[in-house]
């Protein structure tokens, strides 16, 4: 695709829209009816440019969200416009993609965490739970995982359910990576109960954290 418009790559959206898939995407959050495949096919052809991601983004329509997502280069934007898109997400997958995609390759990512952690808005404490589960597995140095586990124990069970994901993935990540936090990552999860009755497909890990750390720590042998 040669130098397309904002409105060139909405028109091949639009025309990519299959009702069916977006009465599915709608029931989960996500209010367009494109395949990702093929709105993946259109980022490919696009290319990477952030100054058009920023153009698509401001157009509010959720797949060009998520087409800008895929061509934007995360070191080209700064953390205030970050958050920015995350307060103005109207899409769970476009949620996920942001803090997957632009956070956490951000070179502001650790003060994004910083800044999401105590906020207001779950979506926000979500999106600084995943950030904390990058630094708990591959830069933990100066992280308090004492801090976090305290808080894990007095906010998971009656959190938010993006964010209550989120802060399981970093009571499994601590319990995972620091063998000292081990015993008290899963005693916090037996004693929550949080994800325990989660239906998993068979030869899938759970996602309840005392399953899940024994299965990796198995895998680690």
């Amino acid at each position: 695709m040669l130098n397309p418009t904002v409105t060139d790559i909405l028109a091949e959206l639009s025309s990519l829209e299959d009702p069916k898939a977006r009465a599915v995407n709608e029931r989960h959050g996500d209010a367009h009816g494109v395949n990702l495949s093929k709105l993946r096919g259109v980022a490919k052809r696009v290319g990477l440019s952030t100054d058009l991601a920023r153009a698509l983004w401001a157009a509010d329509d959720v797949a060009g969200q998520l087409v800008a997502l895929l061509v934007a280069r995360p070191r080209e934007l700064s953390a205030d416009e970050v958050d920015g898109m995350l307060r103005s997400t109207r899409s769970a997958k476009a949620h996920d993609w942001l803090v997957n995609y632009i956070a956490k390759k951000s070179p502001f990512a650790e003060d994004l965490r910083l800044r999401w952690m105590d906020d207001p808005g779950a979506d926000a404490r979500a999106a600084a739970w995943s950030l904390a589960s990058v630094r708990v597995q591959q830069t933990p140095d100066g992280l308090d995982l004492d801090a976090l586990l305290d808080r894990v124990e007095r906010e998971l069970r009656d959190a938010p359910g993006r964010e209550q994901w989120a802060m399981n993935e970093t009571l499994a990540h601590i319990g995972i990576h620091h063998p000292a936090l081990r015993d008290r990552a899963v005693a916090i999860g037996e004693r929550l109960q949080v994800l325990a009755d989660y239906p998993v497909a068979p030869n899938c890990t759970s996602p309840f954290a005392p399953a899940w750390i024994a299965e990796m720590v198995r895998r680690q042998g």
